[in-house]
Order: structure tokens, then sequence, then C-alpha cells
């Protein structure tokens, strides 16, 4: 915790102002992690009845587009986390849930029977963090048109 402070300019009680110690930073920064997502995740995937087509087709498009590689390292970073720590790995676990689940019922709102929305829903997220390790712009002439076939197969 003193390099911590020490990188942050703060003094070790101001920390421990804070946080009880280590555990308890790291628990707030697993809840924060998670709750952002969450949060993202339930705007991305919200649809007034009639428009879930076009809130999934939004939720393909932004959580594939090049702007959303902001998040990767840091979800990188918490999956590979989660690796080594029971928290964390259950931290992740409750996010992929609510992922899978909010895409699932858009599905199922579209008239999928339960099974195929999930399946569609898990093709989804892993389209989107594959498509986002991948950089496939650095090896595909049309990435517009790639990802769009792409949305196409799996929005149905």
């Amino acid at each position: 915790m003193e390099t911590l402070a020490k990188r942050l300019q703060v003094t070790k009680g101001s920390f421990y102002w804070h946080f009880r110690d280590r555990r308890d930073l790291l628990d707030a920064v697993l809840d924060e992690w998670k709750l952002g997502r969450i949060a993202d995740i339930k705007k991305q995937t919200a649809a007034r009845p009639g428009e879930e087509l076009a809130a999934l087709r939004h939720t393909i498009e932004v959580y594939s587009a090049s702007r959303n590689r902001k998040g990767l390292p840091i979800e990188l970073a918490v999956r590979e986390w989660a690796l080594r720590d029971a928290r964390a790995a259950e931290v992740v676990e409750e996010v992929d849930a609510e992922r899978l689940a909010c895409a699932t019922r858009l599905f199922v709102n579209l008239g999928l029977e339960d099974g195929e929305a999930a399946a569609r829903s898990v093709m989804l997220y892993a389209y989107v963090f594959g498509y986002s390790l991948m950089r496939c712009d650095r090896f595909l002439k049309d990435t517009e048109s790639t990802r769009a076939w792409i949305a196409r197969r799996i929005a149905g």
C-alpha cells in the first residue's frame, strides 16, 4: 500500500481513511467495474416492445466498434485477475451472466426459443470479444462488410 500511496501522492493515513486494507481497495475496484459494466449492458440492450431487433443491432455495433477498444484492456485485466482471485472470478461471472441474460431477453422477445436465444447470446459476446482481440482491421480489406455480415448472422 505504501507504493500505491506514493504513486498517488497521498499519505498512507489518507489511503486508510478510505479503505480498511488492500483487500478492501481491490473489492472496491471490482464493485466499481461490475456496476459500470452491468449499467452499460442494461443501457445498450434496453428496448421498447417492437424495437428489440434495433436494440440488438445497436448492441452488436457498440460493442464491436473500434471505439470500444478503450475498455478492452480493462476487461482483459479483470479477466486475467479472475484467473488467480476467487472474488474477481465471482464478479466476472456475475457480469457475464448479466450480459448473456440481457442479450438472451432481446432474442426471446424477437421470438426465438430459449435455447437458441442463449446460444446466439454466447455467439454475440464471443464475436465482440474475439473481434476486438483480433484487430481484424489490420488484415481484412472490408471490415465494415464483414462486421455487417456477422451481425446479420447473430441477429437473424
